[in-house]
């Protein structure tokens, strides 16, 4: 067992042979040395019992002329420590010794400290002497791997592989359980190793303190469940008085190549590559697998066959490798002959550390264990494929959670799916004990939800028609959102590998679209968010940055790029068509300015068909100097700040101090708006380039018309945010609106919660309603042609009319009078 277990890890590195360690006591060889003994002991991989060697012989050497043995006593035991996997011991001998002038000789004691500081997570300490390690041996490229990859290990750990793991607490013992193998082609059936209580033999490995490893077999039933543990076979013919370990077993399921290591008592033995046939169930008599120049006295193991079983791969240390345990190969022309010589897999496999465990899948894909390549710490799993030329790939790290802090070895893949099972001591106790691991990739799947808004109104949008699409298919699913807003994509409806795209739209709002890209993903995913839906608004939107020179109409090139927003909005939503409102400053005759803005409108509406925009959903619409800009945010000019809400008037503009803000804010009113006219259009087509966008004239008056209802009350049209309402006049009131109207207007974008006064919207709006007294800013009112901007109303739960305004309000907008003759509001 001593061999087997050995070899399993860096720990045990030779679990399945011993292997021969080349320790500082050559420094020394020549002279006395007070801890013969002990350094026996540890050429024998017997570190428990060195460990106490040591201490006794460090006691021994308190004199100044044993100064250089006693620290290499130290570094020893620090050795010792670490192969059994004692980190913290390890790291307190390895302290005091790289403050000695050992390293300068022995600088692997670096490299053997950066590891134990990296087992126990203190990554900047190992990060330090990995990057000395490398200064004193850089041709060993083990220092550089080390401390690149103490940068990925938090992000592994973060980021982790595709794959599930299950520590397997049914199989597992108190002792070491490792190299597993399937047995049946209904794959409900494993053999593995385990040094627990039970096996062949009682005595014990002197290097582990634990049984010799035997073979052990068990089955999961139809649900699952794994079974007893029983051992492989009654009658010792796989197992035996020695150790057997990582087994191999053929496609067909009828033979099976292990490591067995001897247990003789008086002789000295090696490990072979063993092979037995089965018959029904039980296994024949294991004959030693011929190798070309490998005799009884090598020490080998770990096989791993191809699908023909005329190539075979193991682990071995032996002359022509690169450092410690390497992983060799060796072929046969058939089942029947012998293998020949073995050769090295090369430098881009094998390393100045440990390669072991192999395992071949698919015959060009070789999984192994290493820990001269790097990692998360002791040994780690890689996998590396073979081209056509026969050369291997740079090995890659499986990464957490195949991989741990710990040492990770032995894995096997089922033949056709993505599961298996390996062995890792990453929750031991004592780092002897490893265990069975299971590992599967789940399937990949994918579920889109989100919850659809208003924008403005913060109200859940119900019906909002959502659709998933691709390019290559089209629409794939669609749906519609819930009363609350939300929607929701089966894994039966979205699958690995596509870029969708999602696309939401309900009428009287803008179209909205996403991008849900499942390329490449290697775990499920649930897309989840939020979408807040724009609802298209009737008064005009600003479009951003297009000015124009004094008296000039043609648009700028430097401004077609501020009407990319537009375009794209125009094609999301094809039915929509708009308005396209120019206006100039005050200065000239309002007939002129009349002519000059209509041109200005022209100009953006030629430009929107030149980008491919259908000329009838477009209307160019002059309105010359009749409407002043409000702003909607600051402007900063020559140290002077424009003010959010303030009105560009004739008036206010005069009473600037210099021309040059006055000019500025000229510039400012010469603008294009646009106005969504109607949400129904059906796009075309065919479109005939010699068709024009419409010309619009909008005469303005100063009457409007009224009735009076049976209560006697008058009542008139306003255009509120561009949205016609009906208004009743009381003369004694104030100006209110009814809550049920002014969720309506929330819901259908002709206020938004930014409108309401008061810090804590959350408490002014609520699901379906509004806080009674709440008070919110119109930021448009016209009533015939007055406007008012930035009107406050009060919202009544009780109010009997939509909307009430009294004589205060009403005289904001001009002296009037309501003419019963003519049924009119008049406005002088």
């Amino acid at each position: 067992m001593s061999k087997i277990l050995s070899m399993r890890k860096s720990i045990l590195i030779a679990i399945l042979f011993a292997l021969c360690f080349v320790s500082a006591q050559d420094v020394i060889a020549q002279r006395r040395n007070p801890a013969k003994s002990a350094d026996i002991a540890f050429e024998r991989k017997q570190y428990y019992s060195a460990i106490e060697k040591y201490k006794k012989a460090y006691k021994k050497t308190g004199k100044k002329k044993y100064k250089d043995e006693r620290t290499r006593i130290t570094y020893q035991l620090g050795e010792c420590y670490r192969l059994t996997e004692s980190y913290r011991l390890a790291a307190a001998q390895y302290k005091r010794v790289v403050k000695s002038e050992f390293p300068k000789e022995h600088p692997e004691v670096y490299l053997y400290y950066g590891d134990v500081l990296k087992s126990e997570e203190k990554y900047e300490d190992a990060l330090y002497y990995y990057n000395l390690y490398s200064e004193a041996v850089p041709d060993d490229p083990r220092g550089q791997r080390a401390a690149e990859d103490i940068q990925y290990i938090q992000e592994w750990m973060e980021y982790p592989s595709k794959y599930e793991v299950t520590r397997m607490k049914n199989l597992n013992s108190r002792s070491s359980d490792f190299g597993v193998a399937w047995t049946s082609n209904n794959f409900n059936e494993i053999i593995f190793s385990s040094s627990r209580e039970g096996g062949v033999t009682k005595e014990k490995d002197v290097i582990t303190g634990q049984h010799f490893a035997d073979f052990y077999t068990v089955r999961q039933d139809k649900n699952g469940e794994w079974g007893e543990v029983n051992l492989a076979d009654d009658a010792d013919i796989i197992n035996s008085e020695g150790s057997e370990g990582t087994p191999f077993i053929n496609k067909a399921f009828n033979t099976m190549y292990f490591t067995r290591c001897p247990n003789h008592k008086n002789r000295e033995s090696g490990c072979q590559i063993m092979k037995s046939s089965r018959s029904g169930s039980s296994w024949g008599d294991p004959v030693t697998v011929t190798i070309a120049n490998i005799d009884s006295l090598d020490v080998i193991g770990h096989p791993t066959l191809t699908d023909d079983e005329l190539i075979m791969y193991f682990a071995a240390d032996r002359k022509g490798g690169f450092g410690g345990k390497d992983i060799w190969v060796t072929t046969r022309e058939d089942k029947g002959s012998d293998f020949s010589r073995p050769f090295n897999l090369g430098p881009v496999v094998n390393t100045a550390g440990d390669e072991m465990f192999p395992f071949l899948r698919n015959d060009s894909t070789l999984y192994f264990s290493s820990n001269g390549h790097g990692g998360m710490g002791g040994l780690d799993i890689f996998v590396t494929t073979i081209d056509s030329t026969g050369n291997w790939g740079v090995p890659k790290n499986l990464r957490s959670p195949i991989n741990s802090i710990g040492n990770d070895f032995a894995i096997v893949f089922h033949p056709a799916e993505e599961r298996g099972f390996f062995a890792s001591n990453r929750d031991s106790r004592n780092g002897l004990d490893d265990d069975i691991y299971y590992f599967i990739e789940p399937p990949i799947l994918f579920t889109v939800t989100g919850n659809i808004k208003d924008l403005n109104s913060l109200q859940y949008v119900e019906g909002a028609n959502v659709r998933l699409s691709t390019a290559e298919d089209g629409v794939v699913a669609s749906t519609l959102s819930s009363e609350s807003g939300n929607f929701l994509f089966t894994n039966n409806q979205v699958f690995l590998d596509k870029l969708y795209i999602l696309t939401i739209d309900k009428d009287n709002y803008f179209t909205m679209t996403d991008t849900i890209n499942t390329i490449g993903l290697e775990f499920s995913r649930d897309f989840t968010k939020d979408y807040d839906l724009s609802p298209i608004p009737d008064q005009p939107v600003v479009l951003p940055d297009i000015l124009y020179d004094l008296a000039k109409w043609d648009l700028k090139p430097q401004f077609e790029d501020s009407l990319q927003s537009l375009i794209e909005t125009l094609q999301i939503n094809p039915t929509i068509t708009i308005e396209l409102g120019s206006h100039t400053d005050n200065r000239d005759s309002e007939e002129r300015n009349d002519i000059l803005s209509q041109k200005r409108a022209q100009s953006v509406v030629d430009y929107l068909i030149l980008r491919g925009i259908d000329p009838l959903r477009l209307t160019a619409k002059g309105y010359g100097e009749r409407v002043p800009r409000t702003l909607q945010k600051d402007y900063v000019f020559d140290g002077y700040t424009f003010k959010s809400g303030t009105q560009l008037t004739e008036e206010y503009i005069n009473s600037l101090e210099s021309n040059n803000l006055k000019e500025y804010a000229h510039q400012l009113n010469r603008r294009t708006e646009f106005r969504v006219l109607s949400k129904d259009y059906v796009p075309r087509t065919n479109i005939n380039d010699n068709q024009t966008a419409q010309i619009r004239l909008r005469p303005e008056d100063n009457k409007i018309d009224f009735v009076q209802d049976t209560r006697g009350n008058f009542s008139f049209n306003a255009i509120v945010n561009a949205y016609t309402e009906r208004i009743t006049y009381d003369q004694s009131f104030d100006f209110g609106v009814s809550q049920i109207k002014a969720m309506a207007m929330l819901k259908d974008g002709i206020i938004t919660k930014n409108d309401f006064k008061g810090d804590d919207i959350d408490k002014i709006i609520t699901a379906g309603a509004i806080k009674n007294l709440s008070v919110f800013v119109i930021k448009e009112m016209r009533i015939a042609d007055k406007t008012l901007y930035n009107v406050e109303v009060t919202v009544y739960n009780n109010l009997l009319y939509d909307w009430v305004i009294g004589q205060k309000v009403l005289k904001k907008f001009g002296n009037f009078e309501f003419d019963i003759n003519t049924m009119k509001l008049i406005f002088k």
